[in-house]
């Protein structure tokens, strides 16, 4: 543990004692705790101390218009100083909650025109499911209510998303909403493609996907959710033509499709929103959180097509009420800063950024593929996952004491590189500020810290 200044450590051990964190590893936090970061600047940080960072992920995945950006702060003080909250409860809403609704419109495909909030991307999965459940009994067909997900996909951490969520992994002495979801293969051609071609390999994918709606049988089963890149489960991209493929298959058995677009959207692919415009499918219903707001306000979206809006519209005889909703949903300041992020976005174009660069950062990433302990770089634009394994020929992965990929983001950071560790993969999701030069440095710093890791690792075997 590096020395830490008397500020540093007081609010380091106040960290220690009173914060549960996310995720937290029981094995390690009570000795090493955390590093307190203090500020950022477009895509760098800084700890307590003052040491430099480049943000390889984005704070986590979502600060996609950068650090310490003064146009949203500016926003976010000029509208809590007029209206920071007020419910949207029924008949009572604000100025920033309908214009962001209409704005999302506009960005979606075609016929997602209707927007529920919350305040992130497990909540917005979970008002998904509840939405569909809804809708479907509202049709009069209430057996409708499984869920397909995938292996390795991730959609959050509220009890209903955490059981959305196929990493194993995660599940581990935690309950889960029983005989709701039920799981298909993950896309993940490196370790499940075998010796198919990548045609194959996506036949396989979508048979499986049919096969399991019908054994589970149609009447039954609700909807599909699906990221367009499955993001914490390792950047893992499906074969081409998947999407449209899947999408086709739920649309002939009447099993609604949900796109997790919480990682995806807005700009990480060089496209506000990549289902339609990237891979050609219009969901059902669209979820998004994270380069929502760019990180600076908790928020959540969950739009849904015409189709599902009007049934759900219809007042029931009974109870005209459509019961769901939060507190903080629609939240104005919240909804202000959304729609301020989404015009830096627009005006900045970081889109554009993000095709420009992407092509020298992905030769750069591929060719660490060269280094006897990478398996595979993979990922698309600004969502990259490097996939380590002690052995190339047989891909096995390291003894888990080795921990490989721990290794290397330590060596990252003291080199001013922060990544992410999970399992095998290391993954970078940086800001879409990065520029040319903060491309080069990274991969320069991910290259001299994987051979630092072989290093330490032949000396320990």
């Amino acid at each position: 543990m590096s020395a830490k200044s008397k500020s540093t450590q007081d609010i380091w051990e106040k960290d220690q004692q009173y914060y549960i964190h996310n995720y937290a590893n029981f094995k390690t936090f009570k000795e090493e705790g955390s590093v307190i970061y203090a500020k950022g600047d477009k895509h760098f940080v800084y700890d307590n101390d003052g040491k430099k960072y480049l943000d390889g992920i984005a704070g986590l995945w979502c600060v996609n218009i950068g650090h310490g950006n003064q146009e949203i702060a500016q926003c976010m003080s000029e509208q809590a100083q007029k209206l920071a909250y007020y419910n949207t409860f029924d008949d009572a809403s604000t100025q920033p909650a309908a214009e962001l609704a209409s704005k999302l419109a506009s960005l979606a495909p075609t016929k997602l025109n209707h927007t529920f909030y919350g305040t992130g991307g497990s909540m917005a999965n979970d008002s998904a499911i509840k939405i569909i459940h809804y809708y479907f009994n509202m049709l009069g067909k209430p057996n409708k209510k499984k869920v397909i997900s995938r292996n390795l996909g991730y959609h959050g951490s509220t009890f209903l998303a955490h059981t959305l969520t196929g990493i194993q992994a995660t599940h581990d002495h935690f309950d889960l909403v029983k005989d709701l979801v039920h799981y298909v293969t993950a896309p993940y051609a490196y370790h499940e493609a075998g010796a198919r071609t990548e045609t194959e390999f996506c036949d396989f994918l979508v048979k499986e996907l049919e096969d399991k709606i019908l054994e589970l049988g149609a009447d039954n089963v609700a909807c599909f959710i699906a990221e367009p890149i499955l993001g914490a489960g390792g950047v893992i991209v499906p074969p081409e033509g998947y999407h449209k493929k899947t999408w086709e298959i739920c649309k002939k058995y009447e099993v609604l499709y949900i796109s997790d677009e919480v990682v995806t959207a807005f700009g990480r692919l060089g496209h506000m929103i990549t289902s339609y415009e990237k891979f050609g499918i219009e969901p059902d219903v669209l979820v998004l959180a994270k380069g929502l707001s760019s990180g600076y306000i908790p928020i959540g979206a969950t739009m849904v097509s015409d189709d599902i809006y009007e049934v759900i519209s219809q007042p029931k005889s009974d109870n005209p009420y459509f019961s769901h909703g939060f507190t903080y949903g629609g939240h104005a300041l919240a909804c202000a800063v959304a729609l301020k992020n989404i015009e830096i976005l627009e005006k900045e174009k970081l889109c554009e950024n993000v095709l420009e660069y992407s092509p020298a950062f992905w030769e750069g990433m591929k060719a660490l593929e060269d280094l006897p302990i990478v398996g595979e770089v993979r990922g698309s634009n600004y969502m990259l996952g490097i996939e380590f394994v002690a052995d190339k020929r047989t891909k096995a992965h390291f003894n888990s004491e080795v921990n490989i990929t721990k290794r290397i983001y330590q060596h990252c950071k003291e080199r001013g590189l922060i990544l992410r560790p999970i399992d095998s993969v290391c993954i970078i999701s940086p800001p879409l500020t990065y520029d040319q030069e903060a491309i080069d440095m990274t991969i320069d710093i991910v290259k001299n810290s994987i051979l630092a890791a072989i290093e330490e690792v032949e000396v320990k075997a």
